[in-house]
């Protein structure tokens, strides 16, 4: 049988990225938090459930409902946007600058940090 280094190279690329992306699925569960901005006395932020789902917290016109990992460094919200009597749906694709046991720092995609959190305990 004769197998090429490329198909060698792509199934160990393969098999790298799903155990990348099953450990950042790991690490991101659960709930993360800032100040906010208006009330630095109180927080928000998101949880991430193990199943997929997400709730907000903290914030009452933007309703976290749900996420996934594009990869081991895509975090896609959905939800919506409630205000002035509309609703609008909401997905937020955020690229994963910084993930450790204490801190998440989520960017835009341009390399600006729009969440700075702290996993809540």
């Amino acid at each position: 049988m004769k197998v090429s280094i490329f198909s060698l190279t792509t199934a160990l690329g393969a098999a790298i990225f799903s155990i990348s992306c099953d450990s950042t699925i790991g690490a991101i569960e659960g709930a993360w938090t800032e100040p906010n901005p208006i009330d630095p006395a109180t927080q928000q932020g998101f949880r991430l459930h193990p199943d997929g789902t997400a709730e907000s917290i903290g914030m009452e016109t933007l309703v976290f409902q749900g996420w996934s990992l594009a990869d081991d460094r895509t975090l896609v919200l959905t939800g919506e946007s409630i205000g002035n009597g509309r609703t609008i749906p909401v997905a937020d694709t955020l690229t994963i600058e910084r993930l450790d046991a204490d801190s998440l720092v989520l960017s835009d995609g341009t390399g600006t940090a729009v969440w700075r959190l702290g996993r809540e305990k």
